[in-house]
């Protein structure tokens, strides 16, 4: 076999002493060196070096095939690094890897925090709310950031949104600048941090996000086109999201099933008619963190479904009709699972009427919650839902 032409390296803050021989070799047969201006200057690249594009892009390194060509990451390259994205265009023997210990493993060891109840979080260009789905009280989280303001802003994050927190801010972890220091989220008190940083968080107040379907209303932006909290935590069951699943959410209305769904592990793709509503999906979608999950499509549902991979599952919540489900179970892969929900007489005569041709499960959804009458109280009736679950 031919010798890879690329060698991916992964760095610490002790740069060339703190590498196993054969990353060193590398390094020294390398014509070219890519990295990142303080990878560079840790190995000592001089003229063999290249930094990283902005906005970053292998494309630089992929026009060198044929010669022999370094690529530094901090750590392990593919946890958080260049890794992946470089090898997803390369044949499996055209590159070779070194890694080393990442910077999430040096933190927890410099803590005695098992890597195993910790989550790791690459937040160089992610929003802060990515964190919102996982954090609770007692919850460990190791954060590499972008610079050194960010540790304040993380540590205002977390107080805004109601967590008491003690954060470890880590610079330079592993090399002769490192520096470890602690403080609160809510009485941040330190200046003169510097790149790179990462920032451990423990949780000791606040509550985290339920982890059963069916979330508050009060918690989405909404102009009360929304699946209601009960009917919601319903439809979920019967859709039955599992990770990695796509839904097609159709008439989204606020997004707060497809939300949900991807609180779950699945990616969603909301079609919303009206832009005043698919506003308030993308907020809602940033605001849990989930705005990587979640692609909102603005416009006709039927006239866009086909340029999207097939889903798992669809939700229709808004605007169904006969041809819109006739279009569905033309395109749908046996096994995708669609339900629909309705409120209506003519909607539900409409899912009465699939159901009756094409099976599954019908449903009627009857809900009253205690209200004041007079002096007393009595129970308040919602509009009955008709569910109507089938797989196709």
């Amino acid at each position: 076999m031919s010798e890879p032409w690329v060698t991916i390296i992964g760095l610490g803050e002790d740069g060339l002493s703190g590498l196993p021989d054969a990353s060193r070799a590398a390094i020294a047969a390398a014509e070219i060196i890519f990295g990142g201006p303080r990878h560079l200057e840790l190995v000592g690249a001089g003229d063999r070096g290249r930094a990283w594009p902005v906005p970053f892009s292998v494309a630089p390194v992929l026009a060198c095939r044929g010669q022999k060509v370094v690529v530094l990451a901090s750590g392990d390259p593919f946890w958080f690094g260049a890794g992946s994205s470089l090898t997803a265009h390369l044949a499996r023997d055209e590159w070779r890897v070194f890694p080393m210990a990442s910077t999430f493993q040096i933190a927890a060891a410099a803590l005695g925090w098992r890597m195993e109840e910790i989550t790791c979080h690459g937040l160089h260009a992610a929003p802060y709310p990515r964190l919102r789905p996982v954090l609770h009280k007692g919850h460990r989280a190791i954060c590499l950031l972008r610079d050194g303001d960010a540790p304040k802003e993380l540590a205002a994050w977390l107080t805004a949104q109601g967590f008491a927190a003690d954060l470890w801010v880590m610079q330079a972890l592993g090399g002769a600048r490192q520096r470890i220091r602690q403080t609160s989220a809510a009485g941040f008190d330190l200046s003169d941090v510097a790149a790179p940083v990462a920032v451990a968080v423990e949780i000791t107040a606040g509550q985290g996000l339920s982890r059963a379907s069916g979330l508050d209303d009060a918690l989405f932006a909404s102009d009360g086109q929304i699946t209601k909290r009960p009917v919601r935590a319903l439809t979920l069951s019967a859709l039955a999201p599992r990770a990695g699943e796509v839904l097609w959410d159709i008439g989204a209305g606020s997004g707060s099933i497809s939300v949900e769904w991807c609180l779950a592990g699945g990616r969603a793709v909301a079609f919303e008619l009206r832009a005043d509503r698919a506003v308030n999906i993308r907020a809602n979608a940033a605001a849990f963190g989930v705005d990587h999950r979640l692609t909102c499509i603005e416009g006709p549902a039927a006239q866009a479904l086909a340029a999207y991979p097939a889903p798992d599952a669809v939700f229709i919540g808004g605007g169904g009709n006969a041809a819109l489900i006739d279009q569905l179970w033309e395109i749908l892969p046996a096994g995708t699972r669609l339900v629909a929900n309705g409120v209506t007489l003519e909607t539900e005569s409409l899912l009465a009427q699939q159901h009756a041709t094409r099976g599954g499960s019908l449903l009627r959804i009857d809900l009253a919650q205690a209200a004041p009458l007079g002096r007393m109280r009595g129970w308040d009736a919602a509009r009955p839902v008709v569910q109507w679950s089938v797989t196709r």
